[in-house]
C-alpha cells in the first residue's frame, strides 16, 4: 500500500512537471519562430512571476491552511535585495553569476523575513493572521519608500530623510532613492529563466507536499489538536511551510525586479492589491490544488490583455468569467460533499442491517 501511495505521488509530480515544461517549450518556440505579438511577449516574464507567487502562496493557504495577505511583502523584500545586489555588482561579476547570486540573496532574505515574521504571527489564526500579514506587507512597502542608500569611496551611506542627507562625495551614487526606488537594474530576466525558476519552484513544493513533512503540514491543517496529540511539532512545521513560501516569493521578486528599468514600491505591485490578486489566483484554481493555481494564473493574467480590444467591456467580461468559474467550483464541491454524505449514510444503514 505504501509503495502504491508513493508511486501515485511520483506520477502526479511527473505529470505536472512534464506538462509545465512542455507548455514552456511550446511558448518559447512560438516566441522564437512564430508570430507572437510584442504585447504577449512582454507578458511572459510577469506570467512566470505571478505563477511562482500563486504556487508558493498555495503552500501557505492551501497546504498549511493559513490565510496570508502579506505575500507581496516577501516579494518586495526579494525584489529590492536582489536589485540592490545587482546594482552594486554591475560590471564586477559576469551577468549570469551576478543574476544567480541575486536570486539566492533575494530568496535568503525573504526566507529570513518569513521566519522572523512567522514566529509571532503563526500563533494567530483566520482573520487575525490575515490582518497582521497585511500590516507587515504595508510596513515593508512604506519602509522601502522612505529608505535612501548611497555609495561612494567611503562606503555605504543610508538615511530615511532625503538623498541630500546621505552626504555623498561627487563620485558617489544613490542606489535606493526613496519613493523613486532603484533605477538602472540590469535587465537579466527572460522567459527561459522564468520557466526554469517556475519548474524549480514546482519541484520544491510538490516534493515537500509528498514528503513526510508535507503530510505533517496537512495533518496540522486538518486538525491541529489531533496532530499535536500524536507528537507533531506545530511551530516547526508551520514555520517550515511559511518560510519556504516566503523564500519562493522572494525569488519571484528578483525575477520581477530584473525585468524593469526602474523598481519602485507601489501599492499595485507590492501592496494590498498584489496580495489580493495572487490570492484570487489560488482560490480560483482551487485551494491546495497546485495545477489549478497554474491554470488560473495563466487565464486571469492573459484574459484582460486578450480582451483589450473590447475597452468598454473588458473588465466586465473578466468579472463574469470569475463569477462563473467560482460558481462552477462551488457546485462541484457541493456535489462531492453530497456523494460523500450519501456514501456515509448508506454505510451506516448497512451496518445497522448487519447487526
Amino acid at each position: 500500500m505504501k509503495k502504491l501511495f508513493l508511486n501515485k505521488n511520483t506520477k502526479d509530480t511527473t505529470i505536472t512537471l512534464t506538462g509545465v515544461i512542455f507548455v514552456c517549450l511550446i511558448v518559447q518556440l512560438w516566441m522564437s519562430f512564430g508570430s507572437m505579438s510584442s504585447l504577449l511577449k512582454g507578458l511572459m516574464v510577469p506570467l512566470c512571476v505571478y505563477t511562482i507567487m500563486a504556487v508558493s502562496l498555495n503552500l501557505t493557504v492551501g497546504i498549511l491552511g493559513e490565510l496570508s495577505l502579506g505575500h507581496a511583502g516577501f516579494m518586495c523584500v526579494g525584489a529590492f535585495t536582489g536589485a540592490f545586489f545587482s546594482k552594486c555588482t554591475d560590471g564586477v561579476l559576469p551577468d549570469g553569476i551576478r543574476f544567480l547570486c541575486a536570486i539566492l540573496i533575494g530568496a535568503v532574505f525573504a526566507t529570513l523575513f518569513g521566519f522572523i515574521i512567522g514566529i509571532p504571527v503563526l500563533r494567530l489564526k483566520g482573520d487575525y493572521l490575515a490582518i497582521v500579514t497585511l500590516a507587515f506587507c504595508e510596513i515593508i512597502k512604506n519602509i522601502v519608500n522612505a529608505l535612501y542608500i548611497g555609495r561612494d569611496e567611503n562606503g555605504f551611506h543610508f538615511t530615511m530623510k532625503d538623498s541630500l542627507s546621505l552626504g555623498l562625495s561627487e563620485q558617489g551614487e544613490v542606489i535606493i532613492n526613496g519613493a523613486q526606488g532603484i533605477s538602472g537594474t540590469p535587465n537579466d530576466s527572460s522567459f527561459v529563466i522564468g520557466a526554469v525558476l517556475l519548474v524549480i519552484t514546482l519541484f520544491i513544493i510538490l516534493n515537500l507536499v509528498n514528503s513526510r513533512s508535507g503530510r505533517a503540514i496537512m495533518a496540522i491543517r486538518d486538525n491541529s489538536i489531533a496532530a499535536e496529540s500524536v507528537g507533531l511539532n506545530l511551530t516547526k512545521y508551520k514555520l517550515m511551510a511559511f518560510s519556504i513560501s516566503a523564500g519562493l516569493a522572494g525569488v519571484a521578486g528578483v525575477l520581477y525586479a530584473h525585468n524593469l528599468s526602474t523598481l519602485t514600491a507601489l501599492p499595485k505591485n507590492f501592496g494590498y492589491n498584489m496580495s489580493i490578486n495572487i490570492l484570487v489566483f489560488v482560490v480560483l484554481g482551487g485551494i491546495g490544488n497546485i495545477r489549478g493555481s497554474i491554470i488560473a494564473t495563466i487565464i486571469l493574467t492573459l484574459l484582460p490583455e486578450l480582451l483589450r480590444g473590447l475597452n468598454d467591456y473588458r473588465m466586465l467580461m473578466y468579472a463574469v468569467v470569475l463569477i462563473a468559474v467560482m460558481l462552477f467550483n462551488y457546485s462541484e464541491k457541493a456535489k462531492d460533499f453530497k456523494e460523500k454524505l450519501g456514501f456515509m449514510t448508506r454505510k451506516k444503514f448497512h451496518a445497522k442491517e448487519d447487526k
